[in-house]
């Protein structure tokens, strides 16, 4: 009994893997995923060409752009206007000094000078004062000392010339109120009114700066 059961369960193992071997096997496939640039083509740009962030409306670059063409146009203005302002105060102030130089080249013996005229009007009183008559060979020790006096004046207007100072001496001329001090008014006859009548003390100009007015005075109508 046992052998036969033994036999009928080889038996149907036989069967079973015959009927295996003759039966076909077929697998089943994973379908084929299309090319890759066709897939992006059909599917569109992704997410990552986009840039991660949608495109900006052309018309809000458009103004965008011109907003900050505008402004940087303006602070171009602005610095440009500074730029001007700069050298137009650093020319000034070139100006300025190179005259404050001048200035003090030409007048600063001015103290000077305004000394060294009385010392002139006192050598001219003292010419002025020795009589024309008394000037002879029989007075040689006079004539030498006023000879002295005349050529020490002669070269002391020399030197005042030389340096810029001028002497003022406007009798007959007409009266300038920013080289003349008029101390009087008289009716002269046969000269114009308004013109110097006589010169009290003369007056000085240095480089044709009035360093000291003439002292005179003024024809005035009858």
């Amino acid at each position: 009994m046992a052998s036969w059961c033994v036999r009928a369960a080889r038996q149907s193992y036989s069967v079973v893997a015959s009927s295996l071997l003759l039966r076909p096997v077929f697998f089943r496939t994973a379908p084929r995923p299309l090319c890759t640039a066709a897939q992006q083509k059909s599917n569109g740009p992704s997410a990552e060409e986009d840039g991660g962030a949608p495109k900006a409306e052309p018309g809000v670059a458009d103004r965008a752009r011109a907003e900050e063409k505008a402004q940087l146009e303006e602070q171009l203005k602005d610095m440009t206007d500074k730029y001007k302002r700069a050298l137009a105060d650093t020319e000034n102030l070139r100006l300025r000094t190179q005259k404050m130089v001048e200035d003090a080249k030409l007048y600063g013996i001015q103290g000077f000078c305004k000394d060294l005229v009385e010392v002139a009007d006192i050598l001219e009183k003292a010419t002025e004062s020795v009589p024309k008559q008394e000037v002879t060979e029989n007075n040689p020790h006079l004539k030498n000392l006023y000879d002295g006096l005349v050529m020490t004046e002669v070269q002391i207007q020399k030197v005042f010339t030389k340096h810029g100072l001028v002497k003022l001496n406007p009798e007959g001329q007409k009266f300038d109120p920013y080289e003349h001090e008029a101390l009087f008014h008289t009716p002269v006859e046969g000269k114009e009114p308004g013109t110097v009548a006589m010169v009290t003390k003369v007056g000085y100009k240095l480089h044709g700066r009035t360093l000291r007015p003439a002292l005179v005075g003024v024809v005035k109508a009858p």
